[in-house]
Order: C-alpha cells, then sequence, then structure tokens
C-alpha cells in the first residue's frame, strides 16, 4: 500500500464531525418546531358566531354588554337629554326652515384590550376603586374594559387625566 491509500483520522477531525452533526440535528430540530407552530397558528381554532361567542360570557357580562349596547332597564343615556314636548310656535315674520344643532357625540374610555381575562378583571377591579363604573365585553377573542357611562369628549378627557393618577392607561372611543 502507498502513502497515498491510506486515510488518516485524527481526533480533531473527529470532533470536527461530531460538532457538525450536533450543528446540523440542533438546526433540524428548530426549524422542525418553528414550522409546526406557524402551520399550528395557520389553522388555528374555527371562527364563531357573536351568539356562540355571548353564550360564553358569564351572565353579568351579559348584562353589562347589553346595557352597554343600550339594551335593557339600565340602558345607557346619551349625556344630553333633548326634551320630546314639541316647542310653541312663535308668529315670525320669516318663515325659515328649523335647524336642529347637531347631537353631542358621545365617547367612553377604553381601558384595556387584552386575550388575557384575568388582566381585564384586574384592570377593571382598579377602575371600580377609583369610583370608575366599567363594563367588561369579549370582542373578536379580546377582552375589553370600558366605562360604562359615556359622555361628551370634553368630560372623557378629564376621566382620562383622574384615570391616569390612579395608575390606569385608558383611549377614548366613540359610542355609536
Amino acid at each position: 500500500m502507498n502513502h497515498r491509500d491510506q486515510i488518516s483520522v485524527s481526533g480533531q477531525h473527529i470532533l470536527w464531525v461530531a460538532g457538525l452533526g450536533v450543528g446540523a440535528l440542533t438546526l433540524a430540530f428548530v426549524l422542525g418546531i418553528q414550522i409546526g407552530k406557524n402551520s399550528a397558528s395557520l389553522r388555528g381554532p374555527a371562527h364563531r358566531g357573536v351568539e356562540e361567542e355571548l353564550k360564553d360570557l358569564p351572565e353579568p357580562l351579559l348584562d353589562q354588554l347589553k346595557i352597554f349596547e343600550g339594551e335593557g332597564p339600565d340602558k345607557l343615556v346619551p349625556a344630553a337629554k333633548v326634551d320630546a314636548a314639541p316647542a310653541k310656535e312663535e308668529p315670525k315674520a320669516e318663515a325659515k326652515p328649523a335647524e336642529k344643532p347637531p347631537a353631542p357625540e358621545s365617547w367612553t374610555l377604553q381601558l384595556i384590550a387584552t386575550t388575557d381575562a384575568g388582566e381585564a378583571k384586574r384592570v377593571a377591579a382598579k377602575a371600580k376603586a377609583a369610583g370608575f363604573p366599567t363594563a367588561t365585553l369579549k370582542e373578536k377573542g379580546q377582552w375589553k374594559v370600558r366605562l360604562t357611562t359615556p359622555a361628551e369628549r370634553a368630560v372623557m378627557d378629564k376621566n382620562a387625566e383622574k384615570l391616569k393618577k390612579a395608575g390606569v392607561k385608558s383611549s377614548p372611543v366613540k359610542v355609536e
């Protein structure tokens, strides 16, 4: 046999091959995990209808939701009430069409939107302790904590400052 026909394997070569093998296996494992997570998130849970989500809510939350949507005995009323009695007509020299002032926009404050129900309860309790009644709604897989009484934007801005002093962040939301 010639010197050329022999293959010499040293300890250093064995370490290099073993290291590359372990690295390749680790990379394959991590990539497999990532691909599995991505495919699981793409499958996701089947979307349910609003009625099915409402059935999962505890009764007090359903009542709060009805109040927030303007239904039920404790429904929310706009900040400014309009007198329903017809106005007495006075004789006028010129007949102009009656112009109604625009109704003031109603706003509320959203304190949190989270997928963690426990966090939503904690924020709601903190706001209630500060003297602000709240409603917790579940919408599109998120728990949203909002103030129950809508008002004009200026009032909500003042409430936001009070909540900030109490350690609760908030953002204004227009009530439709």
